[in-house]
């Protein structure tokens, strides 16, 4: 196996403007592409709150600034989350997130590492 580069994913990822990226596509292709219609209409019609929130969120989980929870405390996901989440929709936002990092050719092992990651995260998400 070879060494992580980076002392955080944070920081493999690119830093701030990398994560911002990956919220961006993130949003762009839940708003865009049919195959997540199901987790597109959870959100309200404008994704800009949720959009903010989620790089504020993605900077401090991957080990960077703590924006989120300077602003709001805790994250509490599952208490923050109004939506009924099972199967189909934990694997929506799987595999939304997967072609986000996917588009911005962000590092392989990473991505597979981050995969891993969010797969544990959202399987948690599941209240169905």
């Amino acid at each position: 196996m070879s060494a992580v580069p980076h002392a955080t994913a944070f920081d493999w990822v690119g830093g701030e403007d990398a994560v911002r990226a990956l919220s961006d596509r993130f949003y762009d292709l839940m708003h865009l592409e049919p195959a997540y219609a199901g987790i597109r209409a959870m959100h309200p019609e404008s994704l800009d709150d949720s959009r903010q929130k989620f790089f504020w969120f993605l900077c401090g989980w991957l080990g960077g600034p703590q924006h989120y929870v300077e602003r709001f405390g805790h994250p509490r996901l599952r208490m923050r989350h109004p939506f009924s989440i099972g199967i189909a929709e934990r694997d929506q936002w799987l595999a939304c997130m997967n072609q986000a990092m996917t588009e911005l050719e962000m590092d392989p092992e990473l991505v597979v590492r981050l995969n891993d990651s969010f797969f544990k995260t959202a399987d948690f998400m599941r209240n169905r």
